[in-house]
């Protein structure tokens, strides 16, 4: 047993024989492992009732937490500072400074310090994927899903009328991205507050905003990209990424801790001044609905 183990599993366990009542029993003894455990080079995990393998992303993913490590803090090769965009820097550093969450000195930091300081550099000085995807020149290059789909649809999602991406460094994301509704994807309708004349959205655009910048924030980018369907009577965000496993759909609409899946990236976006750190971006986007007239938001995990 114990060399089959070892054959199979690459596991080191503990074979005991025992008696009880006359009658003999074996007991085998298996440690907790501290890294995964293959089965003929393969990995599986339990669903339910059923044994799944896991291959591709998921995998990748499984890996990386078993380690300790998420897919932002992972570093990237062959990236360097020539990869990174001063002026996002630059833009970033005058947010923060303006609410008061980064000191103002930090304008006359060099990259390599400015980096490091936000814990975008590892130990062996290499940049993370999370110091790309927030301040690099082309996103896109290290991780193929860092952008944003944009469409609108007739009656139904295979009427597409039209679509833009929005690429880029995450930052500048969430702003082009509301502009870019703001202009071609929604509409202002007009009313009157007494001689004043207004006109908001059709949706309200802290909310609205909340729920882009949750989706950027929290979007797993080892899998695919995140999509905005637009419709006449509604609009629908989809990005990859369950929730943490001690959330759910439920609870989010209830007070809890914020637990972001990339802390670097949510980190950043704070000292921006973007989002708070108190897990309230569901009750922006609920309250805000509600405020308007609108139901409340749908929110699935499928």
């Amino acid at each position: 047993i114990p060399n089959k183990v070892v054959n199979h599993l690459g596991l080191v366990v503990d074979v005991n024989l025992h008696t009880k009542s006359g009658k003999y029993y074996i007991e085998i003894d298996v440690p907790v492992s501290s890294v995964p455990v293959s089965y003929h080079g393969a990995y599986h995990y339990r669903s339910g009732s059923t044994k799944q393998e896991l291959k591709g992303a998921p995998l990748h993913k499984f890996l990386l937490s078993k380690v300790g490590l998420s897919w932002e803090r992972q570093p990237v090769p062959g990236a360097t500072l020539n990869d990174i965009d001063e002026a996002a820097i630059k833009s970033f550093v005058q947010k923060a400074s303006a609410q008061q969450r980064i000191s103002t000195n930090a304008v006359n930091t060099d990259t390599l310090t400015f980096l490091e300081n936000l814990d975008l550099i590892n130990e062996n000085g290499e940049l993370l994927m999370a110091a790309l995807l927030l301040f690099g020149k082309r996103p896109k290059k290290y991780a193929p899903a860092a952008y944003f789909k944009i469409g609108r649809f007739g009656k139904s999602h295979s009427d597409l009328k039209f679509q833009d991406l929005v690429e880029g460094n995450l930052l500048d994301m969430a702003d082009r991205v509301m502009e870019i509704l703001s202009t071609k994807y929604l509409i202002r309708p007009i009313s009157y507050k007494g001689l004043q004349r207004l006109e908001g959205l059709e949706y309200p655009e802290a909310a609205l905003r909340e729920a882009i910048l949750n989706a950027i924030i929290h979007k797993d980018y080892s899998g695919t990209t995140i999509f905005l369907s637009v419709y006449d009577d509604r609009l629908m965000i989809w990005n990859p990424g369950e929730l943490p496993s001690s959330l759910t759909v439920d609870l989010l609409k209830e007070k809890h801790s914020s637990q972001p899946r990339n802390r670097l990236i949510a980190d950043v976006f704070f000292m921006a001044g973007y989002i708070e750190s108190w897990g309230r971006g569901i009750d922006i986007m609920m309250e805000g609905c509600r405020e308007y007239g609108l139901p409340e938001p749908i929110i699935a995990e499928e």
